[in-house]
């Protein structure tokens, strides 16, 4: 009956709970700093994960979007290759145009010059008056002279001058008349000529010694 009576009296005991402890459920940062841990990130997660799914376009819609920009860059291609094709044949065409047509201001000018020319030659056939027919010749050359130097012809001074090579094509040399003319042109075979300042023929000299 003893031995009874003390597991009775323990029994007793062991279920009774103490004053402090409750029964109420702990808050969520209660629960943290009970088990030493870190808070939850799932809200953020869930937030990351809306934010995605709203940002995501569907996968069939931005394929037909890259289709779209790329056959709007193919139709912008194709009309800039045509239109340079355009202009690359019609500046070729300008070209051979321009080409075939550069000399036909001065032979306009020339025409006149080739007019005298031949209404002199009539008039040696009709007049022995050889002082009238040197005078024709000097203003027929006097003309075409004056028609050259206004398409920019001009004719280069050689005679007396130092050789220079980029000016002149020397054919020979002789002994110079005096020191002073050693090294330069002292007599001109051939004149030369330039066009606007353009060398188009170089003068060929004699060279003194």
């Amino acid at each position: 009956m003893e031995n009874k009576d003390i597991l009775d009296e323990q029994s007793s005991t062991d279920t009774t709970q103490p004053d402090n402890l409750t029964t109420e459920t702990p808050t969520e940062e209660e629960a943290v700093t009970i088990n030493g841990g870190e808070p939850a990130d799932e809200p953020a997660v869930e937030a990351v994960a809306s934010v995605e799914a709203e940002t995501a376009e569907p996968t069939g819609s931005a394929t037909d979007a890259a289709f779209r920009e790329v056959a709007e860059l193919k139709d912008k291609y194709l009309r800039l290759y045509a239109d340079f094709e355009n202009f690359r044949r019609r500046t070729a065409k300008e070209k051979l145009e321009l080409i075939g047509q550069a000399n036909e201001g001065l032979l306009q000018s020339l025409i006149p010059v080739v007019d005298d020319f031949e209404r002199a030659m009539l008039s040696m056939e009709k007049t022995e008056d050889v002082a009238a027919l040197k005078e024709g010749v000097s203003l027929i050359y006097t003309k075409l002279f004056k028609t050259l130097e206004g398409k920019g012809l001009k004719p280069m001074v050689a005679k007396g001058e130092p050789f220079n090579a980029d000016l002149h094509e020397s054919i020979t040399q002789f002994p110079a008349p005096s020191d002073d003319l050693k090294g330069k042109v002292i007599d001109e075979v051939e004149k030369g000529y330039y066009l606007n300042d353009k060398v188009i023929r170089f003068a060929k000299v004699i060279v003194g010694s």
